[in-house]
């Protein structure tokens, strides 16, 4: 992430780990069985907003879990103030995006093998 803060970096760092936990404690069967992991978080200058990127296993159920957990960004929020709350003095809103650089991949190496 070019010509982003130090202080960006860290808070990024932090929140992934948080809402890595966050994801991980609700369960496979919250996200439709599905396997959701978080792959990177992009902080906005100021800090007022994280852009989350999550990787969707199996890719077929990509768009009912982001539909699940758009419906989940709120609860999800309100978990991450209090885990961040003494540190942050806002709570960033949250926007999950889909990583599909594993469908890429994985597009490759098909092509690879043919």
């Amino acid at each position: 992430m070019e010509g982003a803060s130090t202080r960006q970096l860290k808070v990024a760092s932090q929140i992934k780990r948080d809402m890595a936990e966050i994801i991980r404690s609700r369960g496979m069967a919250a996200f439709d069985g599905a396997l959701v992991s978080v792959s990177g978080v992009k902080m906005s200058p100021d800090l007022s907003q994280a852009k989350v990127y999550v990787s969707i296993f199996p890719s077929g159920k990509s768009s009912a879990v982001m539909e699940i957990i758009a419906a989940q960004t709120r609860a999800m929020r309100g978990e991450l103030g209090r885990r961040v709350g003494k540190q942050l003095r806002i709570v960033p809103e949250l926007i999950f995006f889909l990583d599909d650089s594993l469908d890429y991949v994985e597009h490759i190496e098909e092509l690879l093998k043919k």
